[in-house]
């Protein structure tokens, strides 16, 4: 009887320590660092815009911080005539990630474009400022002063060219007969207004576009206004115009071509945008580093300081992608 206890008393002690043993190994594999598992790897195309401008510039400091954080991602950048082409190489596939202006975006969903309705939005960047510039000494003092001007107006991929359409439109002037429509970037506009090849240029871009900056150092230039009631206007076409609002440049965005004045203007924010096709870790690794990085590239590129946690997850017209939801529900408070 005894020997019998004896063997039923081993029996459980075995059972209770492989039970024991069982419980240990999922508690140490639940609380053990997950390491690279689960890591984003691969590579990923992130198309910018023209190389002076704001996109391309913050496109490069993003991609060191983007190295740094997903070491086993392969990053190729790649420059672009602005918003309206970014959208298309993303939602056809030709690259992952890009920026684009908002009204570019609500403008790509209403004319249905190929791979419209697979865009999703990752982070609200920073706003874009409308900058209409001629030289100090010219007639040009309000927008409908450009009838009979050649005007820069940007590439026919670029958002600059959007508004800058939708503007003079709203000034009363046609954009294809009123002006000299010059279709040019801010990589070439600055030179063509100083060597009299232009009379003014529009530019859409984040404060200060170091182009712009760079001319007003060495060429007498101003920022003509656009008041209040040319953006009522403009906002009074509907549809993708709701994402204009009115706006002050600071002082001191170009303060040799400002001279100490504030300059009304208009302004729409950027977008971080992806596809439905793109991981969702990557999305959600990519996400952290644009906000993780947000102070060390404003160091270099301003725009990037006005990155902000507490409006990043509205990218109307976008629905926000999974992984980046992901990302915002890891630093909720």
């Amino acid at each position: 009887m005894l020997h019998a206890l004896s063997r039923f008393g081993r029996r459980r002690t075995l059972q209770t320590g492989a039970v024991l043993a069982v419980v240990l190994g999922l508690l140490a594999w639940w609380l053990q660092p997950r390491g690279d598992e689960g890591d984003p790897s691969g590579s990923l195309t992130f198309s910018t815009g023209v190389p002076s401008g704001v996109y391309q510039r913050y496109g490069e400091r993003l991609e060191g911080a983007l190295a740094k954080d997903m070491p086993e991602v392969s990053i190729r950048l790649r420059t672009s005539e602005g918003s309206q082409q970014n959208l298309a190489r993303v939602a056809t596939g030709e690259a992952d990630f890009t920026i684009a202006t908002a009204d570019a975006v609500a403008t790509y969903l209403r004319d249905g474009r190929p791979g419209a309705q697979r865009l999703r939005g990752c982070v609200r960047l920073y706003d874009d400022y409308v900058q209409l510039v001629v030289p100090r000494d010219s007639d040009i003092h309000k927008a409908s002063d450009l009838r009979g001007k050649r005007v820069g107006v940007g590439q026919q991929g670029s958002g600059v060219r959007l508004v800058a359409d939708r503007l003079l439109t709203a000034a009363g002037l046609d954009p294809a007969e009123d002006i000299t429509p010059v279709p040019v970037g801010i990589d070439t506009m600055p030179v063509r207004l100083t060597q009299g090849q232009l009379d003014a240029f529009f530019w859409s871009g984040g404060l200060p576009t170091a182009a712009v900056q760079e001319l007003s150092q060495r060429f007498d230039i101003r920022l003509v206004p656009l008041e209040a009631d040319l953006v009522a206007k403009l906002q009074a076409a509907t549809g993708p115009t709701r994402f204009y609002r009115s706006a002050m440049m600071p002082a001191d965005a170009y303060p040799q071509a400002q001279q100490g004045q504030s300059v009304p203007t208009v302004a729409v924010a950027n977008l971080l945008v992806t596809t439905d096709r793109t991981d969702a870790a990557m999305t959600e690794a990519f996400t952290r580093t644009v906000i993780n990085s947000r102070d060390r590239i404003g160091r270099e590129v301003h725009a990037a300081q006005l990155v902000d946690l507490r409006t990043a997850i509205y990218t109307d017209p976008l629905d926000v992608h999974d992984g980046a939801k992901d990302y915002y529900r890891s630093v909720k408070p």
